[in-house]
């Protein structure tokens, strides 16, 4: 890649401050443009390391509002756009889906506009690059058998997915309707260092520690598959190098797991760090009433990526757990500022009503 001006957006939450850890110090020929409008979720903490130097910058904004969005595309003139951004947690889109519309629907057409107002009326858009980042819940819930692959059918079943699902066809309409380059990725559950603890593992994580119970949905058959955040990044980078404008590519971990099954091994490996008996932390564990709509398996298949462009995961997955583990056990400062007046809040409406807060 020549030097390229890079705006990513949400680059203060869970994946883009991995990405942004990642590939900043590595890539100073390039600059980075972070754009945020620092949720509830996003922590410019998880940026301290990249904070300084010369190839980034911070900007607050909401996508939401197109002014700011033009704004940004005339000052910065970027080339490439990493699309992170996103009110991803399914619960809250039940509770309150209103905001998942405004980020996650309007948030993505105001940068579409932002893209074709600025790059489609250069005669050479072949340095210019769309990257929409999504999720497998898109595709709806799986069987006991079968995987996600690219052609899969649509067939969202929450407020998140729906508003996912309607951003992938926008950026897919951008490419067909004004030839915009973009290309869609979908991944799998992401894990790892700064997820914010409303997600199933680092709940489950600083729940443990805290001695507080351990919620599972239902009995806790729902199957996910594990996706190691900085093995995500990579498979972003690749695509941005190698992918083809107009394509769809799947991400997976090829690590399916039952809910149950990974609480309780999270319970093991707590409990070695901790140097305790595994049931002293399994005690903790509480059957909630389900979510709805709760989709029961989600499994990607990524030949796709690993075919055309080689890539493929390089993180066992109980190894990336256990580091994981490490990482919130080493860092209680980070932890005590995300949980703030405002999580402990969502986490007592969610869960009260389902009995697991005490």
């Amino acid at each position: 890649m020549n030097k390229l001006k890079i705006l990513v957006t949400g680059g203060a939450g869970f994946i883009g401050s991995n990405f942004l850890n990642l590939f900043v110090p590595s890539s100073p020929d390039h600059y980075f443009i972070n754009l945020d409008k620092l949720t509830y979720a996003a922590n410019l903490l998880n940026l301290e390391q990249v904070s300084s130097l010369s190839n980034y910058t911070f900007l607050q904004a909401d996508l939401a509002d197109y002014q700011s969005v033009e704004h940004i595309f005339s000052k910065y003139e970027p080339d490439l756009v990493i699309h992170f951004a996103a009110e991803s947690h399914v619960d809250r889109s039940i509770l309150g889906p209103a905001d998942f519309i405004y980020s996650n629907i309007i948030g993505t057409f105001n940068l579409l506009e932002g893209c074709r107002k600025h790059w489609m009326t250069e005669e050479n858009t072949n340095q210019k690059l769309f990257l929409h980042v999504s999720t497998d819940e898109v595709y709806g819930s799986l069987g006991e058998e079968g995987l996600f692959t690219e052609e899969t059918a649509y067939d969202p079943s929450s407020p998140y997915s729906a508003s996912k699902a309607a951003s992938d066809h926008l950026v897919r309409a951008y490419h067909r309707t004004y030839g915009l380059p973009a290309i869609i990725t979908n991944c799998s559950n992401n894990y790892g260092p700064y997820q914010f603890p409303e997600k199933l593992i680092p709940l489950m994580i600083l729940n443990a520690l805290a001695e507080k119970p351990l919620p599972v949905y239902g009995k806790g058959e729902n199957i996910r598959d594990w996706l190691y955040v900085e093995d995500h990044c990579c498979a972003i980078w690749t695509v941005i190098g190698k992918g083809k404008p107009g394509e769809t590519y799947n991400i997976g971990g090829n690590s399916e797991l039952k809910n149950l099954n990974l609480v309780h091994l999270l319970c093991e490996n707590l409990a070695e760090e901790n140097g305790k008996n595994p049931d002293h932390y399994r005690k903790l564990i509480e059957f909630v009433p389900d979510r709805p709509g709760h989709d029961l398996r989600y499994a990607i298949d990524n030949s796709k990526i690993k075919r055309e462009l080689g890539w493929q995961p390089q993180e066992d997955f109980s190894k990336g757990l256990r580091k994981t583990i490490r990482w919130y056990l080493d860092n209680p400062d980070w932890v005590e500022i995300v949980q703030s007046g405002a999580y402990k809040k969502w986490i007592d409406e969610n869960y009260s009503k389902r009995g697991a807060v005490k």
